[in-house]
């Protein structure tokens, strides 16, 4: 499960990084999600939930 989650995770980084020309334009929204998405489970890491 956690090696997944790991994949999951760096796939998702390099998701939100604003190389491509569509994408310059979404400012700090994709990255903002992700680094919710990333407090969220590191909480529930810290919890014992995952």
């Amino acid at each position: 499960m956690s090696t997944i989650l790991l994949v999951l995770l760096i796939l998702m980084l390099l998701g939100v990084i604003p190389v491509w020309p569509h994408s310059r334009s979404w400012g700090y929204g994709p990255s903002g999600g992700l680094g919710l998405i990333l407090v969220i489970i590191l909480i529930l890491v810290v919890l014992g939930r995952i």
